[in-house]
């Protein structure tokens, strides 16, 4: 019996192929649009995933103003920040925040979930979100994919 096919195999800093990803935020809901860009930037969706090594893909968003919030979630949800001195806590709804930058919105939604950790650190910088459909990794020749697709 050949043993070596049991062998489980582990991604490291130099066996992990990243590729360039492109997502399209255009009447995507911003929390499901969040956890499926949050796998693909982890690299939970490829078969040699490895938990304490970032296998994922650089993920580019574009279209981020274009994103939808259901019910009254544009009202209601609200973003809570410190300043650092007592009585200092901030809040801002979601539309506020939209309306200041569009793209903090998105990058909240996926980093939240990501891991509060180094390697979540880390990962958080594979993502770039843009407004409008221009993007400044065109060099990389982004492959198109279709979220609904995803599960």
């Amino acid at each position: 019996m050949n043993t070596l096919s049991y062998k489980t195999v582990s991604a490291n800093k130099t066996t992990v192929n990243k590729e360039w990803l492109l997502v399209d935020a255009e009447g995507q809901t911003l929390g499901r649009l969040a956890s499926k860009v949050a796998k693909l930037v982890r690299g939970k969706h490829k078969p040699n995933f490895t938990p304490h090594v970032d296998c994922g893909d650089n993920v580019i968003i574009i279209n981020a103003e274009k994103i939808k919030l259901t019910g009254n979630k544009w009202a209601d949800k609200t973003y809570v920040r410190h300043t650092g001195y007592p009585g200092g806590q901030r809040t801002l709804t979601a539309t506020e925040l939209f309306g200041k930058d569009p793209i903090r919105l998105v990058e909240k939604a996926v980093k939240g979930m990501l891991p509060k950790n180094k390697l979540g650190r880390a990962i958080y910088k594979n993502l770039y979100v843009y407004v409008g459909n221009e993007h400044m990794q065109t060099a990389q020749n982004p492959k198109a994919i279709n979220l609904n697709e995803i599960k």
